[in-house]
C-alpha cells in the first residue's frame, strides 16, 4: 500500500510510538500525499509493517477517529475523512492558579490539540491587575483568547469578575473566547465554555453517597472563607442545601487546626490539599480508624488520593481538556458542563 512508504516512525524518538503515527498521517495530510476517501492500511498490515503492537497501531487510529480526521467503516477498513485540517494558529491560556488540577486541563487540551498550535500558558493569580495587564498587551494578538475566570476581592474572598474584567472580556470578539472551569460572568448566550456548576455539583455528588454519609453524626466541612486563591462560594451554597435537605448535622470551618478535636461519628470534606494531609496525620495519631470511626471526602481527585483510598467528589478534568480542544478543532460553539464524580472509596 503507498501510503505506508509515507509514514515514519523513528525506533530511537522519545516522542510516543502511537503519537508518531498520528503526526505522520496529519503531516501527510498537510502536504498532500493523502486524500479524502484515501484508504488506510489495516490495523494488521500496519502493525506487522512497523513491527509495532495492534495496541498502539489502534490507539493511534482511535486518536485520529475523535479528531474526526479518520472514519471506521465496518467490513472495509480506515478512510480519510478530513484533509482541510486547521493549520497552525495562537492560542492564548489564562490560569487562575497554578495547580494540579488546572494543570491537568491544560495537559488534556494539548494532547487533543496534536501539533498545529502554539499556546501560550500565563498565571495570573486571582490579580485583577495582572489580569487586565496580560489581557491589554496581548490584545488582538491571538487566535483563540482561553480564560478560567476566578479572581479575589481586597479580603480574599472569591469573586468571578468585577466590572473591569467583564469590559475586557467582552472585547474579544465571541468566536474568538471561550471561558473554562468558571462561566458565572454574564448571561451572554454566546459565550463559548466548558464549565462546573459547583453549587450543583457538590449537592449531587453528596446526594449520589448520602447512604454512606448517613451513617455519620455530623459533616463538617472545610471552606476556607479566606484565601491567596480562594473558591467559590456557591460550593458552600450546595453543601448547605444538600444538608439542610436531608436533615443533616453540619458545621463549617476554615481550617483543620492543630489539635483539632475529633470525634467518633464525624466526617470531613476537605478541599486544600494541606487539610487533608492535616486531618489524615491527626487521625493517625489519635489511632481513629479511618472510614470506620471518622470518614473523609476530598474535593478533587489527584493519583495520592486514589492509592491511599480517599474517598472523592470531583470533575473529571481530562474530560475538560478533551472537550475544551475539540471546540477549537472542530469549530464548536455552545457550553458544555463538565461531568462531576462521586468516587466511593475506602475513607467514606
Amino acid at each position: 500500500m503507498d501510503i505506508i512508504k509515507f509514514i515514519k516512525i523513528d525506533e530511537n524518538s522519545r516522542i510516543p510510538k502511537y503519537q508518531q503515527i498520528v503526526d505522520s498521517i496529519i503531516h501527510n495530510i498537510t502536504v498532500g500525499n493523502l486524500e479524502i476517501d484515501q484508504k488506510l492500511p489495516s490495523i494488521n498490515l500496519f502493525s506487522e509493517e512497523f513491527y509495532l503492537s495492534r495496541d498502539t497501531v489502534e490507539k493511534a487510529y482511535n486518536i485520529l477517529k475523535h479528531r474526526h480526521i479518520i472514519s471506521a467503516i465496518r467490513g472495509k477498513g480506515y478512510y480519510i475523512t478530513r484533509t482541510k485540517l486547521i493549520s497552525k494558529f495562537n492560542i492564548l491560556f489564562l490560569i487562575n492558579k497554578l495547580s494540579s488540577y488546572k494543570m491537568r486541563i491544560y495537559n488534556s487540551f494539548l494532547n487533543g490539540l496534536g501539533p498545529n498550535c502554539h499556546t501560550d500558558l500565563h498565571i495570573y493569580h486571582c490579580d485583577e491587575s495582572l489580569f487586565l495587564n496580560l489581557l491589554d498587551k496581548y490584545k488582538s494578538a491571538y487566535d483563540y483568547y482561553i480564560i478560567m475566570p476566578h479572581f479575589k476581592t481586597e479580603n480574599l474572598r472569591h469573586i468571578s469578575y468585577t466590572d473591569s474584567v467583564l469590559q475586557a472580556i467582552h472585547k474579544i470578539p465571541k468566536d474568538k473566547l471561550i471561558l473554562v472551569d468558571n462561566i458565572n460572568l454574564t448571561n451572554n448566550e454566546a459565550i463559548n465554555a466548558i464549565y462546573q456548576d459547583f453549587e450543583n455539583d457538590i449537592y449531587n455528588a453528596l446526594k449520589e453517597g448520602l447512604k454512606k454519609i448517613r451513617k455519620y453524626k455530623k459533616i463538617i466541612l472545610i471552606y476556607p472563607e479566606k484565601a491567596i486563591y480562594p473558591y467559590p462560594r456557591r460550593i458552600l451554597h450546595g453543601f448547605r442545601k444538600f444538608c439542610v435537605e436531608y436533615g443533616l448535622d453540619f458545621e463549617i470551618l476554615n481550617e483543620i487546626y492543630d489539635d483539632m478535636i475529633l470525634k467518633k461519628g464525624d466526617l470531613f470534606i476537605t478541599i486544600e490539599e494541606f487539610d487533608l494531609v492535616n486531618l489524615i496525620k491527626q487521625l493517625r495519631e489519635d489511632e481513629f480508624i479511618l472510614g470506620k470511626d471518622i470518614g473523609i471526602i476530598s474535593y478533587n481527585d489527584t493519583a495520592l488520593k486514589e492509592l491511599l483510598g480517599i474517598t472523592v467528589i470531583s470533575t473529571d478534568f481530562k474530560v475538560m481538556g478533551e472537550t475544551l480542544s475539540d471546540m477549537i478543532l472542530n469549530r464548536k460553539k455552545g457550553k458544555v458542563k463538565a461531568p462531576f464524580n462521586f468516587i466511593n472509596r475506602e475513607s467514606l
